[in-house]
C-alpha cells in the first residue's frame, strides 16, 4: 500500500512538473539573418535594422557603426551617462548611430520622454517596445553572453559584426560588450580603433 502511494505521487509529480524541463529553459526567440527590424523611437522617428553577418546593420547606411545600448529609465548609471552619450552621438553622427533599448520595465513612450529623455538630455534614438526582449535575446546569444543582463549594457557593431571593446573589469581583449556606466572617452578610443580597421 505504501509503495502504491509513492508510485502515484511520483506519477503526479511528472504530470504537473514535466520531465525535468524548467519553465523558461526553452530557446528564447531571436532574429535570424535577413530579418528586418523596423524601429520607432519614443519621439516617432524611424530606422530599419537589417540582420546581417550575425549582427545588425542600418538599412540604407550599412557602413555606419551601431552602438546598441540596453538600459532602464530607472537605472541610476543609465541616467548619469545619458547626457554624455547624447553629446557623443552628436559629435559622431556621420559615423555612428546610438540606439537605446529600454529593458526590464514596462512603461509608455511618454513616460520615457518625460522621465528619461527630457530629464537627462537623452535625445538619441530610444526604442521602447515589447520586441526589445527579442533584440536583447539576439544580442546575448550572438556574443555568447550567458549571465543575466545588467543595465546599462552596450555592444558595438560594424558591418554587422560585433566589435571587440575595452573590458574595464578584466582586460579581456576579446570582450564584445560594455557593462555598467562607461566613460565616453573609453568608447571614443574604441570607435577610433574600429574605424581604423
Amino acid at each position: 500500500m505504501k509503495s502504491w502511494k509513492v508510485l502515484v505521487s511520483l506519477l503526479l509529480v511528472f504530470v504537473f512538473v514535466g520531465c525535468g524541463v524548467e519553465e523558461g529553459s526553452a530557446e528564447k526567440p531571436v532574429y535570424k539573418d535577413g530579418d528586418r527590424l523596423e524601429l520607432q523611437s519614443v519621439v516617432g522617428s524611424k530606422v530599419t535594422l537589417l540582420r546581417k553577418n550575425g549582427g545588425f546593420v542600418l538599412e540604407g547606411d550599412e557602413s555606419k557603426i551601431l552602438i546598441l545600448d540596453i538600459f532602464g529609465t530607472f537605472c541610476k548609471p543609465c541616467q548619469d551617462e545619458a547626457a554624455n552619450l547624447m553629446d557623443f552621438q552628436l559629435r559622431n553622427d556621420k559615423d555612428l548611430l546610438l540606439i537605446g533599448f529600454t529593458y526590464l520595465e514596462s512603461v509608455t513612450d511618454k513616460y520615457v520622454v518625460d522621465n528619461f529623455a527630457s530629464k537627462f538630455n537623452a535625445y538619441y534614438f530610444i526604442v521602447n517596445s515589447p520586441d526589445n526582449d527579442k533584440i536583447v535575446n539576439t544580442i546575448t546569444q550572438d556574443i555568447d553572453y550567458r549571465a543575466a543582463v545588467q543595465v546599462p549594457f552596450k555592444v558595438v557593431l560594424k558591418d554587422g559584426k560585433y566589435q571587440n571593446v575595452t573590458d574595464i573589469y578584466e582586460s579581456n581583449p576579446e570582450n564584445k560588450f560594455y557593462i555598467g556606466a562607461i566613460e565616453t572617452d573609453v568608447i571614443e578610443k574604441d570607435i577610433e580603433k574600429i574605424k581604423a580597421k
